[in-house]
């Protein structure tokens, strides 16, 4: 489990196809100290284990499905992520409950600027916007955030600058497609209106 407090940026310093998937090596900087081989990492929000520790480099395999369904398999060397390792029992809950089981990716369609504060508009699939509550909790790229304004098939979050500062958020431009995860609790509220014949299917 995560809290989508995003530790440290890391940086993409190989990346090697298979054909099942991809080996992706991420410089992780201090974040790597104590992490051992399997181990769960969130890599902008996607729950990767770690298959090999080489000083500050960790070492990542990500199948076929996670790179088709997530923003991850568009990633290139050189490229910053989002890094946050598994929260211990000992750990404070400061953002929300993440499981890094990322549902679905969605799209930047506006990015307004007022003063030093940002707000990003974020568009996605209607199944998945329909998750989404006024001023509940969304991860985008692993990044807990409140939900402004959900819409059909859209929602907004606001940015302060210290999480534009240290999450790859104040890298994004209009047209780039980031992974989203909707509040587990939410969905599990969906599932079971669903199964009393209360909610959509």
């Amino acid at each position: 489990m995560f809290t989508g407090i995003v530790e440290s940026m890391g940086r993409i310093t190989g990346l090697e196809a298979r054909a099942d998937g991809a080996l992706f090596k991420i410089e992780a900087g201090a974040l790597s100290e104590g992490v051992r081989i399997g181990d769960s990492v969130a890599l902008d929000g996607c729950c990767l284990t770690v298959v090999r520790v080489d000083g500050e480099e960790l070492c990542f395999e990500a199948v076929a499905e996670t790179l088709a369904l997530t923003s991850i398999g568009e990633r290139k060397a050189g490229d910053r992520l989002n890094l946050e390792r598994a929260l211990p029992a000992s750990g404070r809950l400061d953002g929300h409950i993440v499981q890094g089981h990322v549902d679905g990716t969605g799209q930047v369609r506006g990015i307004e600027r007022s003063g030093d504060d940002v707000r990003m508009t974020i568009g996605c699939d209607r199944a998945l916007a329909e998750l989404l509550v006024p001023k509940g909790s969304v991860a985008i790229d692993g990044v807990s955030l409140t939900v402004v304004d959900p819409r059909a098939d859209a929602f907004s979050v606001a940015l302060i600058p210290h999480t534009l500062v240290v999450t790859t958020l104040g890298d994004r431009e209009p047209g780039d497609r980031v992974n989203l995860e909707a509040d587990v609790i939410g969905k599990y509220v969906r599932h079971y209106l669903t199964q009393l014949g209360i909610g959509r299917s």
